[in-house]
């Protein structure tokens, strides 16, 4: 079986390509299901690089028609890549119940922190910062609301050298993610950024060894992402250059979702 389930549109404003171009990507791929999982607008505040909230009815029934139109060739999924934040349950709870989504994926980016403040991971500014990190993906896994949570490591990026909270920081996610039996993804996008010289040598951003190495350690299901932001990226080198890495450390892979 051939699968992803992160992909993303011209409506997050920083992708290219409409629902059915990905759609002909993945049968080009031969794919046997495709997820779409574009940044989640939330109804009172724009977070910025995601779809307006008014984009929101017309990406569901978009996804609706494609499932109908191609339901001979490929099983299409209604997802979202969205953030947690601990007072809007009511909408998680709405977008799984009333608006009908097959899935949420965690792509945790963002946080508000218990002072009120607006905290981004792209811009640590300590590995602090990564302990808070953990317990926002681990305070999210505990919900339920999510299928798998997205470049969980995704806190690498920064260039910190590896310390006592970076280990804690992997525990912690690692741990919560075999409590919940919540799925975690092993990202391609982080491929795509390329090598680069890091405090801890050569290396891609994410996903990164050491965090992946103690995974493989636990019985955690692991999911392959594209995080497709062109329609070629769908299944690319860079999805194939994770499966073999999959394979290398071992993890539990597995093909679908669902």
């Amino acid at each position: 079986m051939i699968t992803n389930f992160h992909t993303h549109t011209y409506r997050c404003l920083h992708a290219f390509g409409t629902e059915e171009d990905y759609v002909r990507a993945a049968l080009a791929s031969q794919l046997d299901e495709l997820g779409f999982s574009d940044h989640a607008p939330f109804p009172h505040h724009d977070y910025g690089l995601r779809m307006p909230y008014s984009d929101l009815d017309d990406y569901l029934q978009t996804i609706d028609q494609l499932k109908e139109k191609y339901r001979d060739n490929i099983r299409l999924y209604k997802g979202l890549e969205i953030e947690y934040y601990a007072g809007q349950k009511e909408f998680y709870e709405m977008l799984l119940h009333e608006k009908g989504l097959d899935y949420l994926a965690l792509g945790a980016h963002t946080r508000v922190d218990k002072d009120g403040a607006f905290r981004n991971i792209f811009f640590a500014e300590s590995t602090e910062d990564f302990l808070r990190y953990a317990d926002n993906v681990c305070e999210a896994m505990q919900t339920g609301y999510f299928r798998f949570v997205a470049h969980p490591d995704l806190f690498f990026l920064n260039d910190f050298p590896m310390d006592e909270n970076t280990e804690e920081t992997c525990r912690r996610i690692i741990a919560c993610a075999e409590e919940t039996n919540t799925i975690l993804e092993l990202n391609a996008n982080g491929y795509r950024r390329s090598r680069r010289m890091y405090h801890d040598g050569l290396r891609f951003p994410y996903p990164h060894e050491y965090f992946w190495r103690q995974t493989a350690k636990t019985d955690i299901r692991v999911i392959i992402g594209s995080d497709c932001h062109i329609p070629q990226q769908v299944y690319d080198k860079d999805v194939l250059f994770a499966h073999k890495e999959a394979r290398r450390l071992g993890l539990n892979v597995i093909e679908s979702i669902f």
